[in-house]
């Protein structure tokens, strides 16, 4: 039981890269699969990818709740955790990009990355010099909110694959909240890297 966690960490980690691949798959950058690439399986493709990118989401509340709740807290699940959550933001952001042009999305999904991996390269370099930054609560809401807007933003792109209304005003509306959801989560994440980079300045000091 008390490897339940690590296997739902490891789940969204394949999760995440099926995802991406899936995404990258409809957008015609898959070699063998793209030669052979129809409207239908195109459609097919985006809602697996949709699909892939839920059932990653709820792993990710489910492996730290039963880790609590089995007390099963691992080192390995907590190596493995944000990194499944960075392959899950990232690769549905760097697929969603491989679909088409997106420009209202383009500044939220570099502050996203940029924030993501220069946290990362912080935490590492910190890590030498014996300074911990522990992950606040608003970071952890700040992933959630990431997810949401991605889910937004993966629905209102595979539109037509769901079968959903052809108004554009229904679509447009939607792609409008979306669009919201997903600078509300860049400045989100924006304040949690600049907390951070505060954190660990005052840490490790002018050294």
């Amino acid at each position: 039981m008390k490897h339940i966690p690590n296997i739902l960490t490891g789940i969204r980690l394949v999760g995440g890269v099926l995802m991406f691949l899936f995404l990258a798959a409809a957008a015609g950058g898959v070699p063998f699969i793209s030669e052979s690439l129809t409207p239908e399986s195109q459609f097919a493709l985006e809602r697996w990818a949709l699909i892939a990118f839920v059932l990653a989401c709820i792993t990710d509340f489910f492996d730290g709740w039963l880790a609590r709740r089995l007390n099963a807290v691992s080192v390995w699940g907590t190596i493995l955790d944000p990194i499944g959550d960075k392959i899950l933001i990232c690769g549905a952001i760097l697929g969603l990009a491989a679909l088409g042009p997106q420009p209202q999305a383009a500044i939220p999904f570099a502050v996203i990355l940029f924030r993501e991996f220069a946290v990362s390269a912080l935490r590492e370099g910190a890590a030498p010099k014996g300074v911990k930054i522990p992950v606040t609560m608003l970071a952890k809401w700040k992933t959630t909110l990431q997810m949401v807007a991605i889910f937004a933003e993966l629905l209102t792109g595979s539109w037509a694959a769901w079968g959903l209304p052809s108004d554009p005003d229904v679509l447009g509306n939607a792609t409008t909240v979306a669009h919201g959801l997903l600078w509300l989560a860049a400045a989100v994440t924006f304040w949690t890297g600049a907390d951070y980079w505060h954190k660990a300045h005052v840490a490790i000091g002018d050294n």
